[in-house]
């Protein structure tokens, strides 16, 4: 199985497919909420402009999860600003 991890649960991933789309293709529709108000966040845009979907990819945070590709192995934490 070609899988990545996502808060240390593993998640598997078709070749080529992005970190929001695998998320969103597992029934993951928000992986963090705002600071204010705690509103649920995930994929918006789908095209890097927004700063929705926020992830932590091996220890680097900030990362848009609809611009990175799923490689296998790789480590993903979500949170409230992608900095989890």
């Amino acid at each position: 199985m070609t899988a990545f991890t996502v808060d240390g649960e593993p998640l598997p991933f078709v070749p080529g497919q992005t970190l929001a789309a695998a998320l969103v293709a597992s029934g993951r529709a928000a992986w963090r909420t705002t600071r204010v108000g705690q509103r649920p966040r995930g994929v918006f845009c789908g095209i890097g402009v927004c700063f929705d979907c926020l992830v932590t990819v091996d220890g680097t945070g900030g990362q848009r999860a609809c611009l990175v590709r799923a490689r296998p192995g790789m480590a993903v934490t979500t949170g409230e600003d992608g900095d989890a």
